[in-house]
């Protein structure tokens, strides 16, 4: 049976261009860049190469980057940060939809008495800036808003967002873990304080992310330890998935174009015609800008969970939201928060695109989808009901 991967905003194929730039700093090149001697110094080079590559994407200065081990620790590393910095401020602002990296930090910190402000979003996933605008105050330490979203691929008019927050004066911190390759972003025109990155979303490796820190932004450390990262992240550094990174940043600026162009004609043929061969469908953000690569699509009277099990029985690989909180039976927080009606909200999957999707694997889903609804349906009692009323 041929694999057809559509679930790459949970993580995608690590590239093989890139794993063959990581493979030499396994087993050979496996010096500590922090050594003194040669042997660490050529593995240092390499991660300051990186640096730049990363720096480039990102339209940064490579001062200005920070390896992490993955995206949630950037995010958490980031909150902490703004509220080490401003002790006496007691305030977060964040968004109900953002990804448990951020959210659950947030709720936690509830607990130690903060005070957390989550930004609604209207039926299209899309925030309102004069909520945010309203919600800053003196003692706001932060606002951390996600840049797109994992599940619906909705777009934030994050640097509106981030110009609002800076006259405020408080930090201005987004979760670009899903944007980063995708679209275009050029932080030297930008208001954005910090910025998360993770691996494994653009065909690097699990176990690597970035924190984009502006130059002028102060900063206090989550991990402390050593001195590497010019005292950012303490850690002897992973060089191999660094490396890897560097080299994963780089084909994806080489791939952007394909992003915005080939990947989102295939995105919109499946959108087109799985709407058209299944009634009672309605796509999850559909009417704001969203990622290229992502269809976030509801189908009435069916559970996801049997669509993604007969899709896999077909090969096909798909979720029905986000990766880390796919195994809930709960709906989607971020389709509740968008008011996704309840027999809409179950039935929803999402498919994500990525630079190795062909027409075949489009035709396959376009092929077997329609069928599996139609038998779920006849399953469903809410599925009968509105086949007799049909």
């Amino acid at each position: 049976m041929r694999e057809i991967y559509l679930d790459n905003n949970a993580t995608t194929k690590v590239d093989e261009r890139v794993f063959e730039e990581m493979r030499p700093y396994f087993c050979e090149l496996y010096g500590n860049p922090s050594s003194m001697h040669f042997f660490g110094g050529q593995v240092q080079k390499k991660v300051d190469e990186a640096r730049a590559r990363v720096a480039s994407l990102l339209g940064a200065l490579p001062d200005e980057i920070v390896f992490t081990a993955c995206g949630t620790e950037s995010d958490n590393a980031a909150i902490r940060s703004a509220l080490e910095v401003f002790p006496e401020k007691r305030h977060i602002i964040t968004s109900r939809v953002e990804h448990p990296a951020v959210l659950t930090q947030c709720r936690n910190l509830t607990k130690r008495g903060y005070r957390v402000t989550e930004l609604n979003v209207d039926g299209n996933g899309q925030l309102d800036l004069n909520e945010l605008e309203k919600a800053l105050d003196d003692d706001t330490a932060i606002v951390s808003l996600m840049y797109a979203n994992n599940e619906t691929g909705v777009i934030f008019p994050i640097e509106e967002a981030a110009r609002i927050v800076k006259k405020k004066g408080a930090i201005f911190h987004t979760d670009a873990v899903q944007a980063v390759g995708k679209i275009q972003l050029n932080m030297a025109e930008s208001a954005i304080d910090m910025l998360s990155i993770s691996g494994h979303k653009l065909h690097a490796p699990k176990g690597v992310g970035v924190l984009y820190v502006r130059r002028g932004t102060p900063f206090r450390p989550f991990l402390v330890g050593g001195h590497q990262e010019r005292g950012r992240r303490a850690g002897t550094e992973n060089t191999a998935s660094i490396i890897a990174m560097g080299k994963a940043c780089q084909l994806a600026e080489q791939y952007m174009a394909d992003e915005a162009g080939r990947v989102r004609e295939l995105r919109d043929r499946l959108e087109r015609e799985l709407t058209a061969l299944i009634p009672n469908t309605r796509i999850n953000g559909g009417g704001t800008d969203r990622l290229p690569n992502t269809l976030s699509i509801a189908m009435e009277f069916v559970e996801g969970e049997g669509i993604l099990l007969l899709l896999s029985d077909k090969g096909i690989c798909a979720s029905s939201g986000s990766a880390c909180t796919s195994g809930s039976l709960e709906p989607s927080h971020v389709l509740r928060a968008m008011g996704v009606p309840f027999t809409c909200a179950h039935g929803s999957i999402r498919f994500s695109l990525s630079r190795f999707t062909t027409d075949d694997d489009i035709d396959a889903v376009i092929k077997e989808l329609p069928p599996i609804i139609s038998r779920l349906r006849e399953m469903s009692p809410f599925g009968r009901e509105y086949l007799v009323q049909k």
